[in-house]
């Protein structure tokens, strides 16, 4: 068998602040493109998992996230600990090794990854 990584990309919209920080510390909102790696064995089917199975989880996951304020979900909501939980989430879910990256507006992202390369 064949080990294989798909991806797909989503994007949600989200207000927060970062307590203590100075510009950061006011609430605003960001459009979040989040990419979502999966790692798996190509399986008899031919598939590491069906595209649709896995867009749906992503989208039902992602939705717990979108237009909502981030502080409610996360203590200190920056990048990588929006990052740090939407993986948790996701790996909880799947059960594959998987990366996600978090690009916070245009030209900043973070990523995190359990792939065991």
């Amino acid at each position: 068998m064949t080990n294989m990584r798909l991806g797909i990309i989503d994007y949600i919209d989200s207000a927060h602040y970062l307590p203590g920080h100075g510009k950061c510390g006011r609430v605003h909102g960001h459009t979040y493109k989040i990419e979502v790696v999966v790692e798996g064995e190509v399986g008899e089917n031919g598939m590491v998992i069906d595209f649709y199975d896995l867009k749906k989880g992503i989208k039902e996951t992602l939705q717990g996230y979108d237009h909502t304020l981030l502080n409610d979900i996360i203590e200190f909501p920056s990048a990588e600990h929006l990052c740090q939980h939407i993986h948790s989430n996701l790996l909880e879910r799947f059960g594959f090794p998987l990366l996600v990256r978090v690009w916070e507006g245009e030209g900043k992202w973070c990523e995190l990854d359990n792939f065991s390369d």
